[in-house]
C-alpha cells in the first residue's frame, strides 16, 4: 500500500492515527483514480448502454420475470432492503416482494451483495465466499475458478464479466425449475454451456439487441459471454462511488471536511479499536476472508454433517453455511466470508453474509464481541413466503407441486434453526478469530460517524440508470416509479 503524506498544519484536527507520525499514515489509503477501475473507469458507451438494457431486462431470466435489478436497485443501496431475497417467483420490489401464484422453492441464501465499486482493479474474488477467482496457473480455458470449472467460456473480458455468467444459472435466483423452462432444464441437467445458449438465442431474435450488440462488439454474433461483457461494462461505471466526504477529504488532503465526530471515529477506526486490520485500502476491504461469528438466519447453502433439521421436519435438508471452506476445504477457512467494503457501508443494509443485522449500530457492537453477540442474538424477521413449492419425485419423474399445509411448519424452521441451535451456534462460534475489545458509547457513535462519512450522497439518486423501456419488450425491473419508492 503506497504511503499517505498528511499535511502537518492540519493535525489540530485530531487526525492523528495511532501511533502514525505528524508525516506519515501508512494505513490511510490512496485516492481512487480512473486507473483503479476497469476499462480506465471509462468502457465504451455502445458497451456500457447495451449492459445498461441487460442489466434490467427480465429477458435474462429463465421465466421471463426477474431482472438483475430486481434484487440489485439502484435506489435501495444497489440491493433490496431485505435480509435474504426472494428470488425467481416472487413478486413486487425491496421490502414489498412477496411470492407470486406460482411460488418460489426457497429464499436466495445469502444476502445480495451491493455492487458499489465491483469494477475496481484490486476485487481478486466475488461472491461472499470467493468461489470465483483468476486461475493464475491456468487450469481452465476462462481464465477463472468457479463453480462452472471447465464450462466457463473464454473471452470473458475480467472477473466481473465471470461472475455475471452466474446468476442466470441459479433455480433460486433466475433460473426457474425444471421443466419450466429450457434454460433451468439445462441447468437442472448440469449443462451450464446449453443454458447460455438458451439465453443468447432469446437475445438474438430481437431485433434492437441484434443492433446493440452489433455496435458494441463490431459484429452480428450475439453471445452470452457478450452478454456478460456488457453486463461488467455497466456496472463498472454506474456503480462507481468515491465522491464521499471520506474520499473527498483523502483525495484533498483534508481532513476538515469531515465533522469532529467523523475525525475521531477514523482515529478510531485506523487505530485502537482495530478495525483497519481487515477493512483497509481504498474501499476499505482487505478483500480476504474472516471467520467473526456472524449470525447465520435462513436457510444456509445445505453445507455441514448435522441431520437435526432433516430428523425434526422430515425435509431432507441441511442448513447451515460454511462458507469459504466450502471453496477451499481448509478448515482454517471454517464460516469465513469475504469482507465487505465500508464504502457507503451506511446505504446497504442489512449487514452480514445472511442480513443478520438491520442497523449499522448493532453489527459494529457485534465486531466488538462476536462469540458473546452470536449467542445473545435475536433472529431478524423474515418476510413470509405465502406460497412455497416442494421438489420431490415419483418413479424417474421430477415433480413441483405446492407444499403440504400439513408440512409447513417444519419447514419454516429452517429460517432459525442454526440460531436456535447451540450445538450449531457453536460450530460458528468455535471459528472465530477476532478478539474482544471494548469501546464506550461515544467511541462507537464515534465510528458510527466516521462510517456515515464513507457514503456518497450522489448514489441516493441513480433512478435515472433504469431505462424506461427495455428492447424485449417486456417491463423492466423494477421500472423507474418503482425504483423510486423507499
Amino acid at each position: 500500500m503506497k504511503t499517505r503524506i498528511i499535511n502537518c498544519t492540519r493535525l489540530s484536527t485530531a487526525i492523528v492515527v495511532a501511533s502514525f507520525s505528524c508525516v506519515q499514515a501508512r494505513d490511510l489509503p490512496e485516492p481512487l483514480t480512473d486507473s483503479d477501475f476497469l476499462y480506465e473507469g471509462s468502457p465504451d458507451a455502445e458497451v456500457f448502454e447495451l449492459g445498461r438494457m441487460l442489466f434490467f431486462d427480465p429477458i435474462l431470466s429463465g421465466n421471463l420475470n426477474i431482472s438483475c435489478g430486481t434484487c440489485h436497485s439502484p435506489a435501495h443501496g444497489t440491493g433490496d432492503g431485505i435480509s435474504l431475497s426472494i428470488g425467481e417467483g416472487g413478486q413486487g420490489f425491496a421490502k414489498s416482494r412477496r411470492t407470486g401464484p406460482e411460488g418460489v422453492i426457497g429464499r436466495v441464501p445469502r444476502n445480495a451483495q451491493p455492487l458499489y465499486n465491483v469494477g475496481a482493479k484490486s476485487y481478486t474474488s466475488f461472491f461472499h465466499d470467493g468461489r470465483l477467482e483468476p486461475d493464475p496457473l491456468g487450469t481452465f480455458q476462462s481464465g477463472f475458478w468457479s463453480p462452472a470449472r471447465e464450462h466457463l467460456p473464454e473471452g470473458l473480458d475480467n472477473l466481473l464479466a465471470a461472475q455475471a455468467m452466474f446468476p442466470v444459472l441459479s433455480p433460486v435466483e433466475m433460473a426457474g425449475q425444471k421443466g419450466e423452462n429450457p434454460v433451468a432444464t439445462a441447468v437442472a441437467e448440469g449443462r451450464p454451456t446449453d443454458a447460455w445458449s438458451h439465453l443468447a438465442n432469446r437475445l438474438a431474435e430481437i431485433p434492437e439487441y441484434r443492433a446493440m450488440f452489433k455496435a458494441a462488439f463490431g459484429h452480428g454474433e450475439v453471445t452470452f459471454v457478450q452478454a456478460a461483457n456488457a453486463l461488467a461494462a455497466f456496472q463498472s461505471k454506474a456503480f462507481r462511488s468515491h465522491e464521499s466526504p471520506y474520499s473527498q477529504a483523502l483525495k484533498d488532503n483534508d481532513p476538515t471536511l469531515l465533522s469532529d465526530a467523523a475525525r475521531e471515529g477514523m482515529k478510531l477506526f485506523f487505530g485502537e479499536a482495530g478495525c483497519s486490520a481487515c477493512h483497509s485500502g481504498p474501499l476499505l476491504t482487505d478483500h480476504k476472508f474472516h471467520a467473526v461469528a456472524m449470525p447465520q438466519v435462513g436457510p444456509g447453502k445445505g453445507h455441514g454433517s448435522d441431520t437435526g433439521y432433516w430428523r425434526a421436519s422430515g425435509f431432507m435438508d441441511r442448513v447451515e453455511d460454511e462458507g469459504r471452506f466450502r471453496v477451499t476445504f481448509d478448515p482454517k477457512d471454517k464460516f469465513a466470508f469475504r469482507t465487505p467494503s465500508l464504502i457507503n457501508v451506511s446505504l446497504t443494509g442489512p449487514w452480514g453474509h445472511s442480513g443478520a443485522y438491520n442497523t449499522l449500530e448493532a453489527v459494529v457492537k457485534h465486531h466488538l464481541n462476536p462469540v458473546a453477540s452470536l449467542h445473545a442474538y435475536d433472529p431478524v424477521s423474515l418476510p413470509h413466503l405465502d406460497d412455497v413449492i416442494e421438489q420431490t419425485g415419483e418413479g424417474s419423474q421430477l415433480i413441483f407441486r405446492p407444499l403440504n399445509p400439513a408440512r409447513a411448519g417444519g419447514y419454516f424452521l429452517r429460517d432459525q434453526w442454526v440460531q436456535s441451535s447451540g450445538k450449531l451456534r457453536g460450530h460458528i462460534a468455535g471459528a472465530n478469530d477476532l478478539m474482544p475489545i471494548t469501546l464506550s458509547n461515544a467511541q462507537i457513535s464515534a465510528i458510527l460517524e466516521f462510517l456515515e462519512s464513507a457514503s456518497d450522497p450522489a448514489v441516493l439518486d441513480l433512478v435515472d440508470l433504469i431505462p424506461a423501456s427495455v428492447p424485449s419488450g417486456l417491463a423492466p425491473q423494477p421500472t423507474r416509479h418503482q425504483g423510486a419508492s423507499k
